[in-house]
């Protein structure tokens, strides 16, 4: 295997042995109806990476929406009233960026809203389990969490079993709160996800956001982050295994919008397997008012084994020149031999060996999370990926 290293100008897209200006976030419908937004073809700029076919069943409205069940393991007593559409705060930061949106904004006659009060400081996390009803059934929602002023919380959304299910959060930040959000996705194989988290930032505020994706077998999440407001703090961290026959998908985007803004992104995949696939398209834009701004974005995916696949496209895009400093950057590789080579001149068997750097890869992610039991759990993940799979063997 050889390592890849893939860019992509943002302004162009290749169709038909032809390039053609490509429509951009800001140029593409702000619209809450999925007709606007016709069904993609997968020759759109931000479909193009995704195995249509697989993903179809999501373009149609849930009619009877009862692909999911939603319960709290903890925190329940922060679920607010629901809303309806043109109730605040939904949609108060939220546009739709592709049907999947739509229709889960249309879906959703009454959104959960998960409200941390002002100055509130949790001590525990608030947990939200999603449990698929069934590979066949279809589910479309929205959520709304909402972390009032100087508040301090933890959210962890949980998805198992198996759906077909488009969601929507939206994550509102007000003036200096921190938050975390954490997104994991532990699907049964034949569940089917999309998933547009798009989160607002104010004034000295922090958002820390993480998305987990273990399980699924065609699982699309598109975070968006504004740092809105003078001083806001963003960072967005990314945990992935790719097994055979999974696709695991985020287009994520971090728009530096006020002054004195910062921004951290990591997003870390291993992958194994023939047909894992792995896809990350990374867009950072610093406003012309983002004056002050210190921003970096990177990614990085480890080949377990021959087939396996990863598509990673860093974009960085700079409307001022008065910033601290700004970068990317992408690699893809296989094991490194000099590696295997340190662990086994020193004893360590060539499978312990493998199994140590694939741990040692993805740990960094878990590490940043500030839960205990949860850092435990995904790290107990990771090995049993490793475990189970063929990581740990001679690759084929």
């Amino acid at each position: 295997m050889t390592t890849v290293q893939t860019h992509e100008d943002p302004a162009r897209a290749l169709t038909d042995g032809a390039f053609v200006p490509v429509q951009t976030r800001s140029e593409r419908p702000r619209s809450f109806e999925p007709a606007d937004f016709g069904t993609p073809t997968g020759r759109e700029v931000n479909w193009k990476h995704t195995p249509m076919a697989r993903i179809a069943p999501l373009f149609a409205p849930a009619t009877a929406n009862d692909g999911v069940s939603y319960s709290f393991s903890s925190g329940e007593e922060f679920l607010a009233p629901s809303l309806k559409v043109g109730d605040a705060p939904r949609g108060e930061f939220f546009v739709p960026e592709d049907i999947t949106g739509a229709l889960a904004w249309q879906g959703s006659a009454e959104a959960m809203h998960i409200s941390i009060p002002r100055e509130d400081e949790l001590e525990a996390p608030i947990v939200l389990d999603i449990e698929g009803q069934g590979a066949d059934k279809r589910a479309d929602g929205h959520i709304v969490i909402e972390a009032g002023a100087m508040s301090k919380a933890i959210v962890v959304l949980q998805h198992t079993g198996a759906a077909q299910y488009n969601q929507n959060l939206e994550i509102l930040v007000r003036d200096g709160a921190d938050l975390t959000v954490i997104a994991l996705q532990k699907w049964d194989d034949e569940a089917v996800h999309a998933s547009a988290h798009q989160a607002t930032v104010g004034r000295d505020a922090k958002l820390t956001h993480f998305v987990v994706s273990f399980g699924g077998g065609v699982v699309r999440v598109n975070p968006n982050l504004d740092l809105t407001g003078q001083g806001a703090e963003g960072q967005m961290y990314g945990l992935s295994y790719a097994d055979d026959g999974q696709h695991l998908e985020s287009q994520v985007y971090m728009h530096h919008n006020g002054p004195e803004t910062t921004g951290d992104v990591l997003y870390k995949t291993a992958l194994q397997g023939k047909t894992a696939r792995a896809v990350w398209i990374g867009d950072v834009l610093i406003g012309a008012g983002a004056t002050g701004t210190d921003s970096y974005e990177a990614n990085r995916n480890l080949l377990l084994t021959n087939g396996a696949r990863a598509d990673s496209i860093p974009n960085l895009e700079i409307k001022t020149g008065d910033i601290k400093g700004a970068g990317h950057a992408s690699a893809t590789g296989r094991f490194d031999d000099e590696q295997l080579f340190y662990l086994q001149a020193r004893g360590i068997g060539e499978l312990e060996a493998r199994r140590l750097i694939v741990l040692g890869f993805l740990s960094e992610i878990p590490q940043k999370i500030q839960v205990p039991e949860l850092q435990e759990a995904l790290l107990a993940e990771i090995e049993r990926e490793i475990a189970t799979g063929v990581a740990v063997g001679v690759t084929a």
